[in-house]
């Protein structure tokens, strides 16, 4: 029997529990960070005799170059063209719809001039350019993921990156096909079979063969976000995700096994994932918990399920809906699923979620993989204050300032007053030496 906790907000300390439950120390492990600051420091002065050395050590290879790591524009195009039809058909699908929905991210540069008198002439706007050159991390070994490289690779063509580069451990010297088809269709650029920490250092430093980029995407394991951590600033980078979470909040008239079910697509990733159900029905927490007991030994991945459920994982019951929701902005879910009647309803009311699945019929899964919007989300409550991936990830802002020799006149004088008091002189005559 799976040990999933049991929580009810009319229980003195709930408020306690649900912290304790939501609690995620994502402070660096000491032996991480120093790992990798050394093989960030070796990559940054050996370049690519580096990045060769850790390679072979840690993914049992024998690379004695670094044309022996990169992959051909024509063995992605082969990966693609070697998938079976059913597999190729649905990444085409998956490709297209990201892609269609990206497309549609307002993006564009604006300007105005200025309308009065005295500022006739002057001009204020902000342009918009894409990045030159993104590096795009995708995980290999344990697991692969397709889905990953049309996620962050899609929006960035989008956005019009110049070159694309996408680094991917192959262990053993495996390749997945998968993975690789996938990089063809997003139009991924160069592909090297390099990972962790010394991808990352390659990406952020550059080497001989290895462009230096400009920001570093994608997931990957605890050396690998302790890698990005380091080198933010150096580059930019697009987060350092936690553990994958789903928050269900549920009116108990969904099918529960398919509740079960949902919990379980997030708790599979691994351990330390979170699935946790809200619901004011009492007896249908119990339906979807007898629920789990049936499915979850038929699951493939049970022991990471069982343990996920059993260390981070919560049946929540709760007063009724309105609290329901209130506890959902609170936890600030990375997966927000409303599968209830009238969903549709409730999602005024939601104001911090990654991504907000609408009715019983819309599985989490379904934004995995194909729905359209990125699967790239915040998590650890961060959904306060991030965003999904996007297009504009990859782009960059410069403001635009054009002042007329009218406008220097009125402006230049409220520059300068500002500028003495801030005891800043020569940023007032700078105004001034163009007053009339």
């Amino acid at each position: 029997m799976v040990s999933i906790k049991r929580l009810n907000s009319a229980d003195a300390g709930f408020t306690a529990q649900l912290d304790l439950l939501l609690a995620f120390e994502g402070a660096q492990d000491d032996r991480i960070d120093q790992t990798v600051a050394a093989i960030l420091a070796d990559v940054k002065q050996r370049g690519d005799a580096a990045v060769i050395e850790y390679t072979n050590r840690f993914d049992r290879l024998s690379a004695k170059s670094m044309a022996e790591l990169e992959l051909s524009r024509a063995e992605l195009e082969a990966a693609l063209a070697g998938l079976p039809a059913d597999r190729r058909a649905a990444l085409e699908a998956a490709a297209a719809r990201v892609r269609s929905y990206h497309e549609r991210q307002p993006l564009q540069g604006w300007q105005y001039e200025e309308e009065s008198e005295e500022l006739r002439g002057t001009l204020l706007g902000q342009k918009i350019t894409p990045l030159d050159r993104v590096g795009l991390y995708v995980p290999g070994g344990k697991a692969a993921y397709p889905s990953s490289v049309l996620m962050n690779a899609i929006p960035a063509h989008v956005a019009g990156v110049g070159e694309l580069i996408m680094v991917v451990p192959t262990p053993d010297g495996e390749h997945n096909p998968l993975v690789l088809a996938a990089a063809a269709l997003a139009g991924v650029d160069r592909v090297f079979c390099i990972g962790g920490a010394q991808a990352v250092g390659a990406l952020a430093y550059g080497t001989a063969t290895v462009p230096k980029v400009d920001k570093i995407v994608g997931p990957g394991n605890a050396y690998v976000a302790a890698a990005k951590r380091r080198v933010f600033g150096i580059v930019g980078i697009d987060m350092v995700a936690g553990p994958s979470e789903i928050l269900v909040v549920c009116d108990g008239s969904t099918d529960p096994e398919w509740v079960a079910m949902d919990l379980f697509s997030q708790a599979e990733h691994d351990e330390l994932a979170q699935s946790i159900l809200v619901c004011p029905d009492g007896a249908y927490i119990e339906r979807v918990a007898a629920a789990i007991e049936k499915l979850l030994p038929t699951m493939p991945r049970r022991a990471v399920i069982e343990a996920s459920l059993s260390g981070r994982g919560a049946l929540i019951q709760v007063r009724d809906m309105e609290e329901a929701v209130a506890i959902a902005n609170r936890i600030a879910p990375e997966h927000l699923e409303l599968s209830m009647v009238d969903a549709e309803s409730w999602v005024p009311k939601i104001r911090h979620a990654g991504a907000i699945f609408i009715g019983p019929y819309t599985s989490e899964s379904l934004g995995d993989y194909c729905a359209g919007p990125n699967h790239v989300l915040p998590t650890s409550g961060s959904a306060r204050f991030s965003s999904p991936l996007g297009v504009y990830d990859f782009q960059k802002r410069s403001s635009l300032i054009r002042v007329s020799q009218a406008g220097a006149q009125t402006l230049g004088r409220i520059a300068s007053t500002l500028a003495y008091g801030e005891g800043l002189p020569a940023h007032a005559k700078s105004a001034e030496f163009r007053l009339k």
